[in-house]
């Protein structure tokens, strides 16, 4: 194997596929990147986890084809650090070692044969029956909003994963974790009119709206193949399994007036959050929020250590409320809001509280309050 290829090229190459490579690999093979020949211009990229297989294509000059796979955190750390220049790799055949040379730079890195990467991870057939074209903007940016609220990635239930429902012309995206929920509709050009249901998990994604900076695309195709899910670019692809099972009905959960609301501004809540938030028992994150008379009274309190206190000026006209939340599902859910201010729907001191931007938007965040003692 012998190729010349372009730092930038190779660097970006590597910064795509390496998240999805193995952090805790039973098989070494796993915690390693396969680089292979594909024609006279162009070598493939490819690592994997067995859950999620990133590929992305990568310009190149091939002098001889050939095969390899070398550590994944090794290869990063050479590349990002040699400079802007072409950079050579020459492997003999029958071996493992490979050669890399960029000016006055050598490295020799010892790999292991690509026989022992698993070949059906990326080697995958697509119907154009079972596929759609989304805008890549409008994909990232519903991901950003409605998948943060997703379980934990180790965990194994629905939970975990994040929907995505594609009815018509809309796709509506949403995830929970049985504490919190969010749920965002996007207008798509859906020209087959096809409806179906996806449960991807959250770390796929995550990792697409991470590679979709180095796709140069507006859209790209959506595929599903029995348990596999398959988004493809021009120059990349990635590859997930799919959760199986009933998802929550979501939608139930969400209701659609609050007997009260305030319009509270965005940037002022948020800051006075996050003050109020360096006095929280780390145990618990409470903080507790009054509404009275156009003022959002924060106050959070920790017995060893203090309490700390903000009153923001709101629009509020109900009778007054006490309610209570875990201040880090607040953050977040208010980072999402592309806004000025927030609606926040409230019922009780135990009901289920919505927030939903004053935009024309429609994303809507859910958030259960704690009981306060």
């Amino acid at each position: 194997m012998k190729f010349l290829v372009k730092k930038e090229d190779l660097y970006n190459g590597i910064k795509i596929v390496d998240r999805a490579k193995s952090s805790k690999a039973l098989q070494p093979v796993l915690a390693n990147i396969l680089i292979e020949t594909v024609n006279n211009g162009t070598i493939r990229l490819v690592a994997t986890d067995l859950d999620l297989t990133v590929v992305a294509l990568v310009d190149a000059q091939v002098e001889e084809e050939g095969r390899i796979t070398l550590p994944s955190k090794t290869l990063n750390e050479i590349v990002s650090k040699l400079s802007n220049k072409l950079i050579s790799f020459e492997m003999n055949e029958g071996e493992t070692s490979v050669n890399i040379t960029c000016q006055n730079s050598k490295f020799d890195i010892i790999g292991i044969s690509a026989d022992e990467f698993p070949p059906e991870v990326y080697n995958v057939e697509v119907s154009e029956d079972n596929g759609f074209e989304i805008d890549i903007k409008t994909f990232t940016k519903a991901v950003e909003q409605a998948g943060f609220a997703a379980a934990g990635y180790e965990s194994s239930n629905l939970l975990s994963g994040v929907v995505c429902d594609i009815s018509g012309a809309v796709l509506e995206i949403a995830s929970t974790d049985g504490n919190r929920l969010a749920r965002v509709r996007k207008s798509i050009d859906n020209k087959d009119g096809r409806a179906n249901q996806l449960i991807i998990p959250s770390k796929a994604l995550n990792e697409f709206v991470g590679m979709s900076a180095y796709i140069e695309e507006d859209s790209v195709n959506v595929y599903t193949e029995r348990t596999k899910l398959i988004i493809k670019s021009e120059r990349t692809l990635l590859v997930s399994r799919l959760l199986e099972g009933q998802f929550p009905k979501y939608n139930q959960l969400i209701p659609n007036e609050s007997p009260k609301e305030a319009v509270v501004p965005v940037n002022a809540f948020s800051s006075a959050i996050d003050r109020v938030s360096i006095m929280v028992n780390e145990k618990t994150s409470i903080v507790k929020l009054s509404f009275a008379d156009n003022v959002l009274k924060l106050t959070a309190d920790t017995p060893d250590s203090g309490k700390s206190e903000e009153e923001v000026d709101i629009n509020y006209t109900a009778e007054p409320l006490d309610i209570a939340f875990n201040y880090k599902f607040l953050l977040e859910s208010l980072k999402k809001m592309n806004c000025e201010n927030v609606k926040i729907g409230l019922n009780t001191s135990l009901s289920a509280t919505v927030l939903k931007p004053d935009s024309d938007e429609d994303f809507v965040c859910l958030i259960m309050p704690v009981q306060i003692r």
